[in-house]
């Protein structure tokens, strides 16, 4: 096996923690694997991305190059536009529909792409869009949506729910275990 992953979103959204849950994943099965984060202003709502690389042989270089990606989760529509250029044209993309504006479009010195669902659905071999966030809020926190893109993606990798449920056991807060333990079932039933 060897799975590249990125994981895009903006600050505050919880794309690092997915990154360590995967990486942890990935290690607790005898994987090889390589993360590197990317950020930009992530303090400030700026755009952050974590290459994962998975393999059951040695990973090498760390980053993923335009093409390589095979599964990308885009934790805000923006930024699924911004690195589709990176997913294979077979990969699978899951994508929270929220979005959120950068400040330039905000201040209306630039315009939202009009067209980003077209391009999203027209240049991707598998798009996975739904309200993560929605699902995430119903699970008791808007913060979950990282847990529920991870149990969408799920179903593309090779590890088994107990080992899931075991790595969010070891890696979030003991108070929100079980919360985010749900938003996961969630997500793969999204």
């Amino acid at each position: 096996m060897n799975t590249n992953i990125l994981i895009v979103g903006v600050g505050g959204q919880g794309t690092l923690l997915a990154s360590v849950l995967l990486g942890n994943l990935a290690l607790e099965n005898g994987y090889d694997v390589k993360l590197s984060e990317v950020h930009g202003m992530s303090q400030r709502g700026g755009s952050v991305v974590t290459h994962v690389k998975i393999s059951d042989g040695k990973v090498g270089a760390p980053l993923i190059e335009e093409g390589e990606a095979d599964i990308i989760l885009a934790f805000e529509k923006l930024e699924a536009y911004r690195w589709l250029p990176y997913l294979k044209k077979d990969g699978a993309l899951y994508v929270n529909t929220q979005q959120i504006l950068p400040m330039p479009v905000i201040m209306g010195q630039a315009e939202n792409p009009a067209d980003l669902d077209r391009v999203l659905q027209e240049n991707t071999g598998s798009l996975k869009a739904f309200d993560a966030m929605k699902i995430a809020e119903e699970c008791g926190s808007s913060k979950a949506v990282n847990i529920v893109l991870l149990g969408a993606a799920s179903k593309d990798l090779p590890f088994s729910d107990e080992s899931w449920m075991k790595v969010i056991g070891e890696n979030v807060k003991p108070k929100f275990v079980e919360m985010n333990r749900f938003a996961f079932t969630k997500g793969q039933q999204a």
